[in-house]
């Protein structure tokens, strides 16, 4: 018995028709809208204004979707630049908080020249600062010690990159202030470890964490505690010689503490007296 061919040719007439079908479908296609995008036609500058309208009512998704388009129809023109750097800005606003350090970071690759490239530095510090815990960070009570230091890391960087680059930016003082307070949550939170460690009797882990502090950041407020762990966890491990220097720098730096008497016992923190 023969076997069956693998297809079955069609017919010549057949053929014709399912020609003149597929055209007729792809010409159908190409007449549809696209998803009926009413900016369809739009120019860069209406595009931007309609970003910007949406930034001003808090639309900050309708803002990503108009500067999107605006660089995806018009990557050279005059209003391009500016779209790429807002956009960092309003991803961050909507949320997106990786699309927005991506954005900043191809805005600095692309255009290192650019005025306002200081900008899209400091931006990138404040999405890993996390603006409502700065420098208004007393009216929340989230300790920031208590998260995540590696956003706290990029933030410093970004802000001491912006200002070694940019000394005269007008965005290097509030920078400044934004890298002192990282310095002092920074040094809290090897504190508050070292604290976790001495209450659970980790006494060299403890000492460790104290002296990390002391080494790493030693004009942070939180070095007065780091120096009592220092005195106790010594104390405790019998080591009288490193115990007294502790003792000695403690009371020369901070002749009131007030250590001595609470022990650790959590008092105010810093930064609800930032």
């Amino acid at each position: 018995m023969r076997s069956l061919p693998a297809f079955l040719p069609f017919s010549a007439p057949l053929r014709s028709l399912l020609a003149v079908l597929a055209l007729l479908v792809m010409a159908g296609c190409s007449n549809l809208p696209a998803e009926n995008d009413e900016t369809a036609g739009w120019s860069a500058g209406r595009l931007y204004s309609a970003a910007k309208e949406a930034q001003g009512e808090g639309a900050w998704d309708t803002a990503v979707k108009m500067l999107e388009k605006l660089e995806a129809r018009y990557p050279y023109g005059r209003f391009a630049q500016q779209a790429q750097l807002e956009l960092a800005y309003v991803y961050w606003k909507s949320g997106e908080s990786g699309s927005a350090l991506a954005a900043a970071d191809r805005f600095i690759k692309l255009h290192p020249n650019h005025p306002a490239v200081d900008y899209a530095y400091y931006l990138k510090g404040l999405v890993n600062f996390n603006e409502d815990l700065g420098l208004i960070g007393h009216l929340s009570n989230q300790d920031l010690t208590e998260r995540d230091p590696k956003a706290a890391r990029e933030a410093f960087e970004s802000f001491k990159e912006l200002i070694e680059r940019f000394p005269k930016s007008k965005y290097a003082d509030d920078s400044v202030k934004r890298m002192n307070y990282l310095v002092n949550a920074l040094a809290s939170l090897e504190v508050h470890v070292a604290r976790y460690y001495m209450r659970r009797g980790a006494y060299i882990a403890a000492a460790n964490r104290a002296q990390t502090a002391l080494e790493t950041y030693p004009q942070a407020p939180a070095i007065e505690e780091a120096l009592y762990i220092l005195y106790v966890a010594y104390d405790k491990l019998g080591m009288t010689e490193l115990r007294d220097d502790a003792d000695r720098i403690l009371r020369k730096n901070f002749p009131q503490s007030q250590f001595y008497a609470l022990g650790l016992e959590r008092k105010t923190p810093w930064w609800q007296l930032w």
